[in-house]
């Protein structure tokens, strides 16, 4: 079928053409061996101790295999490097690390990936004492990994370093708190680990990326710049080849990887990714052939779906985060709880699934995605949450102005939301503002920034009144949405500039408990708190994992992180 493309669109596959055809020999290949993708943005880094957002972590996982490794379809914790076994006092950890593992790099001169050796020309191997750098430069304050903290909570003695003001405290006393980080050596390929105290997904938290091993050799060498094509080294299924900053990134397979029965070897040579922010850009490259996967925009999706080839390339199944926007507390006029929750009550996140998203999403009433452990849920309580409601809408609305001194919604100041580059987040805020302008008066202005200025200014504390966010799960548990991301200074907190006690002693109690059910109230409570009681977030809905891949890419589907060593091609 014939379609015309808009000028940015053509522009993007011509440049898209000269990219592919310079980097990979086009796509007039005979035998398949690069995948075509678009990434979506310039990754903030591929650093396992700092990466933080959806696209730098799978790429750091594709990189650096850690201890463990959830399951992409099933989202179970499976080996990754190592396996592992829990003492009878339910508190220490063993982890065995597969031996053999060699650290490599892509050498652009030969165009092939080779093993690394030491000054004296002998092979290097991943070992106990690489796994442990990792943990404890992740911990390290002067780090500020954006994720230190979940690693943090699973060690005993962790926290205590991790949250070690540096300009307070003498290197002595610095050094005694690190030494108190319940990590050991035991041997070369033994590591030991002591939690504070037992969770069932303990291990979860312990297999996450930010435990992967890293070369201290290079990291000592090359400072922050170690991640950069001409240094970096690494161990994962795969090497990193290319990555030209703001534009293209490409992996080549390791093959000195061993491969495991959950990690096998790549099937795929190399893939290649761009990076467009636009959709339909995106989209229309990957209608031209140009690439093996895509999204499907928001504007296409109805298209799509009526196509009968098209529809058939198309997946929509279980997601994995929730979509919200955030109130930020410390910029009026959404100080006032009765504003927050007026605008809380005026969005219909049912039109907003049906009319402007389109791809299966689940209205949200709380924060927490279904299907985690002991998250709440419409049986356990129907009445939780918060959801649209006219009425108390304006109820709200009413009292807010009366407690501002105002006597219209037009008198409020300026309230700004913020998104990161998106067709589809600029639709969704578009829709939010309308909604928010015919029920309640209220003006809202739209603002935008490219994804990592827009990390920055979220996590700087200092964002404007309302902001789009999302969180997406590390691991299959009620505590990883809650006390993860809004106990007292981890990252939702600082974003709304909010805590609570109360809500911090719920989430701690529930991570405590044995009994999945009484873990589940509380967790019910907590969320009570945080979307109607103090009215901190707005939830929108629940993903889905839509997404756009051609009939000769064999891959599996599931609501985890993309691995891309299980893809393969069929022709």
């Amino acid at each position: 079928m014939f379609r015309l493309l808009d000028r940015r669109a053509i522009l993007a596959v011509v440049l898209v053409i000269a990219l592919f055809g310079g980097a990979t020999g086009g796509i007039a290949q005979e035998e398949r061996t690069v995948l075509n993708l678009n990434w979506g943005r310039e990754p903030p880094t591929i650093d396992p101790s700092l990466a933080g957002d959806l696209i730098s972590i799978e790429l750091a996982e594709e990189l650096f295999v850690s201890l463990g490794r959830a399951n992409d379809v099933t989202l179970e914790n499976e080996p990754g490097i190592s396996t592992w076994t829990l003492a009878d006092d339910g508190v220490t950890y063993t982890f065995d690390i597969m031996e053999s593992i060699p650290w490599v790099r892509f050498n652009p001169d030969s165009g092939e990936v080779e093993q690394v050796v030491d000054d004296a020309g002998n092979p290097r191997f991943v070992d106990a004492n690489q796994v442990a750098y990792g943990i404890m430069r992740t911990l390290d304050p002067a780090t500020t990994g954006s994720y230190s903290y979940v690693l943090a909570i699973a060690i005993e003695g962790a926290q205590a370093y991790n949250e070690a003001d540096l300009e307070a405290i003498s290197e002595e006393e610095l050094a005694a708190l690190r030494d108190a980080v319940a990590v050991t050596v035991v041997d070369d390929y033994t590591l030991e680990i002591r939690a504070p105290f037992q969770a069932a997904f303990m291990d979860d938290i312990l297999g996450l990326w930010m435990s992967s091993a890293q070369p201290s050799w290079l990291i000592d060498e090359a400072g922050d710049f170690w991640i950069e094509p001409e240094n970096i080294q690494s161990y994962g299924p795969y090497a990193l080849k290319e990555w030209i900053h703001d534009d293209s990134l490409a992996l080549i397979a390791n093959p000195f990887w061993l491969g495991t029965d959950n990690i096998p070897q790549p099937q795929i040579e190399e893939i290649y990714g761009i990076m467009l922010t636009d959709e339909s850009a995106s989209f229309a490259n990957y209608e031209a052939g140009l690439l093996d996967v895509a999204g499907a925009p928001l504007s296409e999706l109805d298209r799509i779906k009526a196509d009968p080839e098209l529809s058939e390339q198309l997946y929509i199944g279980p997601g994995d985060g929730t979509e919200y926007y955030g109130y930020n507390l410390a910029k009026p006029p959404m100080d006032n709880l009765n504003l927050r929750l007026a605008l809380s009550y005026a969005v219909d996140r049912v039109a907003m699934v049906e009319n402007v998203v389109k791809g299966g999403q689940i209205p949200a009433r709380w924060f927490s995605m279904p299907g985690l452990v002991a998250a709440p849920t419409l049986e356990t309580h129907p009445d939780l949450g918060i959801t649209y409601d006219p009425e108390k809408a304006q109820e709200h609305m009413a009292l807010a102005l009366e407690e501002m001194g105002l006597s219209d919604a037009s008198e409020l100041p300026p309230i700004t939301l913020m998104y990161n580059e998106s067709e589809a987040h600029a639709r969704k805020a578009e829709a939010a503002a309308q909604m928010w302008k015919d029920l309640l008066g209220v003006n809202v202005q739209l603002t935008t920034q490219e994804w990592r200025v827009f990390l920055q200014t979220l996590n700087s504390g200092d964002g404007p009144q309302i902001f789009r966010a999302s969180w997406v799960l590390d691991y299959s548990d009620a505590s990883n949405f809650l006390r993860d991301f809004f106990h007292s200074g981890a990252g939702g907190t600082v974003r709304a500039n909010w805590s609570s006690e109360e809500f911090d002693r719920l989430v701690d109690e529930a991570m405590l408990l044995e009994d999945t059910e009484a873990r589940r109230e509380l967790y019910a409570q907590a969320e009570e708190i945080l979307v109607v009681r103090d009215a901190v977030v707005l939830p929108l809905y629940h993903y889905s994992n839509v997404s756009m891949t051609k009939p000769y890419v064999n891959r599996p589907y599931g609501p985890g992180h993309a691995r891309y060593e299980k893809w393969s091609f069929n022709d």
